[in-house]
């Protein structure tokens, strides 16, 4: 299986060696520079208001701001095309969106789900699922964006997105909405206990299964002290995933938010070095003792962007914890921030998890890049021989091409393997190749 991994990531690079020339141009700019630096050239902004226009390094400046977004995901739409602006450049609003089509056939083992997770993958194989093929336009988006300067609360920043991922994959729906006023953000937005920057990207939905992501309603503090250091503290309303059977023990509601911080040191262009912590309170009822009782989970996250040479990018992410399963990939699929302890009736706790995230990608041209992944999600249970069936470890690998035909349309084509093994040691694959088209405006 590695094998042929290697072999079509080495595959993918040899044809677009010989596509593609190299792009001299790149020895003083990221690939990612770049890019943006492009699609600023092709805003279309339209002044409204009476007086004269402002100066246009006060219009570029307001442009800048629609791409600082500490916790902007690949997948995350680009900056809005068109703009409206007051003539004195000091407030804004962008309405963009991204129409995204993904198509895959599934072979030698398929997972009945729009995105590739392992946990999905059934044990034992089932010969009735062994190829498949599908696509969604899920993923489709669109997003309203106000930014401006105000003398009371300075610079602020309005965000709402939707999804076209609800039912069916078709429906409507709210991924993000907030509202950040200098250092603080308040709304629905991208959990503190993640790091999209560090995310390899995948035309995948669901990417590898050992990162740390979810969406929560948030009051986040991100302060930047110097150029290169910055912290943020939040505090998030939760949603735990506890295994409760109803007999000896039951689900409570959660009654305290979850606590996050990060410290980051950054340097150059979008590559940094973060340390993250968390800590939660996890309710269940003891239906055998007739008490409620609150089990002390917590997480601990290392990340990173780091890019050796101009056209190299290493990401990496490895998280550990108890209690925090609810927000890594693979393991949020199922309940497994409290589970039962089978010796002592009515009484659960939090096993300990260990997720990792990692990867690279290889600019050939600043519009043609080829990426590798790999994530482990790994689950520990002290009574792991009562559960032989249940999930131990899922696995996940990809290898991508992306070209971006213009600044805004994007092309990629994806091989992903998956293993999934249980307590037992009885495991299972499965393959897929997908593919992508993406317009953005």
């Amino acid at each position: 299986m590695r094998k042929l991994f290697l072999c079509v990531l080495m595959a993918v690079a040899t044809c677009a060696s010989r596509a593609q020339t190299i792009d001299t141009s790149m020895s003083s700019m990221t690939p990612e520079e770049i890019s943006q630096a492009k699609m600023k050239q092709e805003h279309k902004v339209v002044f409204v208001g009476d007086g004269p226009r402002a100066p246009q390094d006060s219009v570029m400046r307001m442009i800048n701001m629609y791409y600082i977004d500490q916790f902007h995901h690949f997948k995350d739409p680009l900056a809005p095309y068109f703009l409206l602006m007051s003539k004195d450049a000091n407030l804004s609003m962008g309405v963009g969106g991204a129409v995204r089509m993904r198509g895959w056939a599934d072979f030698d083992g398929a997972i009945q789900a729009n995105g590739f997770c392992p946990y999905l993958i059934p044990v034992p194989a089932n010969p009735e699922l062994r190829r498949r093929i599908g696509g969604t336009p899920g993923g489709t988006s669109l997003f309203f964006r106000v930014i401006g300067f105000n003398t009371i609360v300075k610079d602020f920043n309005a965000y709402i997105q939707c999804d076209f991922s609800g039912l069916d994959n078709v429906g409507f729906k709210l991924k993000k909405a907030y509202v950040t006023m200098q250092d603080w953000t308040v709304g629905y937005a991208t959990t503190t206990f993640s790091d999209p920057a560090a995310e390899v990207p995948t035309i995948d939905g669901a990417g590898p299964n050992g990162k740390a992501s979810r969406t929560a309603m948030l009051v986040r503090w991100m302060h930047t002290f110097t150029p290169h250091w910055s912290m943020a503290a939040s505090v998030e309303m939760p949603s735990s995933h506890v295994d409760a059977d109803g007999t000896e023990t039951k689900r409570l509601d959660d009654w305290m938010p979850d606590y996050v911080v990060f410290g980051q040191y950054g340097w150059a262009h979008d590559q940094h070095v973060r340390l993250t912590g968390m800590l939660r309170v996890i309710p269940y009822r003891d239906l055998v003792a007739g008490v409620n009782r609150n089990i002390v989970g917590w997480g601990a996250q290392a990340s990173t962007v780091i890019k050796p040479i101009n056209r190299l990018a290493l990401y990496g992410e490895l998280n550990t914890g108890r209690g925090y399963s609810s927000y890594m990939g693979d393991l949020s699929i199922g309940n497994y921030d409290l589970v039962a302890s089978p010796l002592d009736p009515g009484r659960m706790h939090a096993p300990m998890s260990i997720g990792l995230a990692c990867g690279l990608k290889y600019n050939f041209k600043y519009n043609l890049y080829a990426c590798a992944a790999y994530g482990q999600a790994r689950y520990y249970n002290s009574h792991s021989q009562l559960i032989p069936d249940d999930y131990k470890r899922g696995r996940y690998f990809a290898a991508n091409l992306f070209w971006e035909m213009t600044p805004r349309l994007q092309v990629g084509i994806e091989y992903l393997y998956g293993q999934r093994t249980n307590f037992s040691g009885a495991h299972n694959h499965a393959n897929r190749v997908d593919a992508l088209f993406q317009f953005a405006f």
